[in-house]
């Protein structure tokens, strides 16, 4: 298994491992660094939807209040609240 980096306010992640926030924490923006797909495993309590599949573009942002982060694709910086 490989270990996310973190930083005082983001983490960086890649693969397709699911990436938790931590206790207590949330992540309240991913910044996809390439076109990135989002797994099942991503569990956003803000969302109404299900984020199953949903790309997000290279450079763009996708703001809500996740606790668990999966991709199936690309890398995304999550950052942390």
């Amino acid at each position: 298994m490989s270990s996310v980096p973190e930083f005082s306010n983001f983490r960086y992640i890649s693969g397709t491992a699911a990436v938790s926030a931590g206790e207590g924490r949330q992540f309240v923006k991913l910044l996809a660094l390439e076109a990135t797909v989002l797994d099942t495993g991503t569990v956003c309590r803000s969302c109404p939807d299900s984020l199953a599949g949903a790309p997000i573009p290279a450079g763009e942002e996708l703001e809500g209040i996740f606790t668990t982060v999966k991709l199936t694709s690309g890398k995304v910086a999550a950052y942390l609240s």
